[in-house]
């Protein structure tokens, strides 16, 4: 079959084409860099057009090639568009090309790429325009489809092609696994005819839990890798899909089969899918994840202007394990009001009584009179006048089972018209006209109340496949989790400085959508572990470095390596303190003092830098062997490397590649300020002497 190129566009380094079949008039898209073009083998390939938009209508025919169940792409919806018109227009630095697909019984597509000037990536969504006279339903819309992968080998590619996905559970996010297409069974047949496809993703309000919404391809022969993210903060799936020498990877709302997911549109309707943020490049997997989640500058490059020198935090929250008050926030407060501590998170429980635990009785957001018998006033005043902004917790979205916001049934998700109920948890109906009020005065209310300029959001179960409400329950979780997000957009408007964390027992909700409109996430739950500094790297890959706040969790029984190892830490993102701080020595205080001052002078690096990953795979992160350096290198040239060594045999010497990278060293940072640093023959070369510990340097 015959394939023709409708259009080549460059956006920045890469190039975006455009093609059909002879045959058909259907659209189909892959993308190269633009440096690479010359060496494009796509005429030495067996390959069919896989349409732009991947859809599926009810009543419509399902795929054959025995796909059917595994997935929904190219069924009969998909095939049924063709190709209407492509336009390119640019407004201001912001690039929009708008692809038309019509199907004649009346249904129109959209797909929109925006580009904006000097990014490495750019972002792809799909709009169904249902122009019959007709309701329909649909079963899946994609956001983005790419293919021909790669097109720089002839044929099939054999033991060229590379998935990479980031893995993700609870205090263990963010894990790199990369397999072989062959591994994952992606070979086409002998007859090019079955179809091979490997569908995931999650179910749920937790997007970041069992994988990050990532995928990339890899070609190994050519160094050349194609990735996406998706934006969406609730169901969603990705698709690596094949039938012939062509991959295909595509992706968006988790569709009917994988998350319950039907949607009506009815005549003189549309409906628009999530984001995806895409790229292409030459080089390794680390700079096509920076590539990624650097769309995100713009976002945090516009938020409150306080933000831009990345603050120092402390949260009590592993120093009163949630049990905070105006007497024990008044020591903590004393022990650290002149370390150099920006901001002060009063944590969780500041609202339980009668010895409740936090985690039942969140949900009524009652100040407790025995932990504040003044109220919270008190304590604000006297964190504001030790210098710090005052931030408080709250889990906005869910109700624990010992509020009494628990049993305002009428106000509560159902799932088959039960109140949906987990262990500990209900969760609101967050497009419930009376929980916008309630959670206005409740949370907004509380925040301008008391002048808090910080609050740490946190979300600490998930609603599953879905909710009544509408066509479907995973369109009722959509629903909920789109109000949800835009009841933070409304704490954003309502009080234009604030500084907002994401939070989800930790890391499960690093995605695109969320971190674009807050300052920092919680990296982690994982407050005192050794693996923290591997957990910490892998997130270099999914947001930036600038928005992952890190924990430092300091004990009286720490030695002092043991506090440098976990101050060390922090220099891979931002720097979050708490623990024993009211009982530490001066020796320990040096420690961490130098560190502070430490982060204060590479702080500009983390917040605009390419991070490289160097060092053996850690094959446990509970048990982590061998070593880890992360180099970071900014604009200028400035240069990050933090060393942590893990437990097993050490080589002599670790040495890390300076090419394009500082070679003056600045200064270092250990817990003895001893450890043995040297520049020579273009690296940097740290000799270990001790298991669990680390070393930072920071060079010009």
């Amino acid at each position: 079959m015959a394939i023709e190129r409708i259009s080549n566009i460059c956006l920045g380094d890469m190039l975006l084409i455009f093609e059909q079949e002879t045959d058909f008039n259907r659209i189909g898209f892959y993308m190269i860099p633009a440096e690479m073009e010359s060496k494009n083998k796509s005429g030495e390939k067996f390959y069919r057009i896989n349409s732009l938009a991947q859809l599926k209508l009810a009543g419509d025919i399902y795929p054959n090639c025995y796909a059917n169940g595994q997935t929904m792409r190219n069924c009969e919806t998909a095939n049924l568009f063709e190709y209407d018109s492509q336009t390119t227009e640019k407004e201001g630095t912001v690039t929009y090309i708008r692809t038309v697909m019509k199907d004649k019984r009346g249904y129109e597509l959209v797909n929109v790429i925006t580009y904006y000037e000097g990014e490495d990536s750019f972002e792809m969504k799909n709009i169904f325009i249902n122009k019959s006279k007709e309701g329909v339903t649909l079963e899946m819309l994609s956001s983005f489809e790419m293919g021909n992968m790669t097109p720089f080998e002839p044929g099939m590619a054999p033991d060229t092609l590379l998935v990479h996905r980031l893995r993700s559970k609870w205090s263990h996010e963010g894990r790199l696994v990369t397999e072989t297409v062959e591994d994952l069974q992606l070979e086409p047949s002998w007859s090019n005819w079955t179809v091979g496809v490997e569908r995931f993703g999650q179910r749920g309000s937790m997007p970041v839990m069992k994988y990050f919404p990532f995928a990339a391809i890899e070609d190994t022969k050519n160094h050349v890798l194609w990735g996406v993210q998706l934006a969406h903060e609730a169901s969603w799936q990705m698709e690596i899909y094949r039938q012939d020498d062509g991959l295909h990877l595509s992706g968006g709302l988790a569709d009917r089969e994988f998350g319950h997911w039907m949607k009506t549109i009815g005549s003189g309707e549309s409906f628009e899918t999530p984001k995806a943020i895409l790229s292409v490049c030459c080089g390794d997997i680390d700079l096509l994840c920076h590539r990624l989640v650097s769309a995100g500058e713009k976002y945090v490059n516009g938020g409150p202007e306080d933000e831009q020198s990345l603050p120092i935090i402390f949260n009590e929250y592993c120093t009163t394990w949630g049990c905070p008050s105006h007497e024990n926030i008044s020591g903590i407060v004393e022990a650290i009001k002149d370390k150099g501590f920006d901001y002060f998170v009063i944590d969780c429980g500041w609202f339980k009584e009668d010895g409740v635990p936090w985690d039942i009785s969140m949900g009524d957001y009652n100040v407790s009179q025995t932990l504040f018998p003044d109220g919270l006033g008190k304590t604000v005043e006297l964190i504001k006048s030790a210098g710090m902004r005052p931030g408080i917790w709250f889990e906005i979205d869910n109700v624990g089972r010992a509020a009494k916001a628990y049993e305002n049934t009428d106000h509560l998700l159902k799932r088959d018209g039960h109140v949906l109920t987990t262990y500990n948890r209900r969760f609101w109906n967050m497009k419930d006209a009376w929980v916008k009020e309630y959670l206005h005065d409740k949370v907004i209310g509380t925040l301008r109340q008391y002048g808090f300029g910080y609050m740490k959001m946190d979300y600490n179960d998930t609603i599953g496949i879905g909710c009544d409400g509408s066509d479907s329950l995973g369109e009722g979780l959509r629903q909920n989790m789109e109000a949800s997000v835009e009841f933070v957009r409304q704490v954003k408007e309502e009080i234009p400085d604030i500084v907002l964390e994401n939070c989800a027992s930790g890391g499960h909700k690093l995605e695109p959508l969320m971190m674009s409109i807050c300052s920092m996430a919680s990296f982690s739950d994982a407050h005192e572990t050794e693996e923290i500094p591997i957990i910490a790297a892998n997130l270099h890959r999914a947001i930036l470095p600038r928005q992952s706040q890190i924990w430092a969790v300091i004990r009286q029984s720490d030695s002092l390596k043991r506090i440098g190892y976990s101050i060390a830490n922090t220099f891979l993102g931002r720097m979050c303190l708490s623990g024993d701080v009211t009982e530490l020595s001066d020796e320990q205080w040096d420690v961490i003092d130098r560190g502070i001052a430490f982060y204060r002078e590479i702080a500009p690096i983390i917040k605009k830098g390419i991070t490289k990953r160097i060092g053996p795979k850690i094959t446990s992160d509970r048990h982590p062997r061998g070593y880890q350096v992360v180099r970071r290198t900014g604009d200028n040239g400035e240069t990050l490397v933090v060393i942590h060594c893990f437990h097993g045999e050490l080589p002599e010497e670790i040495r890390v590649d300076l090419s394009g990278c500082g070679t003056k060293i600045i200064s270092t940072y250990s817990h003895d300020q001893k450890a043995e640093i040297e520049v020579r023959e273009g690296g940097l070369y740290y000799r270990p002497t001790e298991n669990m510990c680390a070393a930072a340097v920071h060079l010009a």
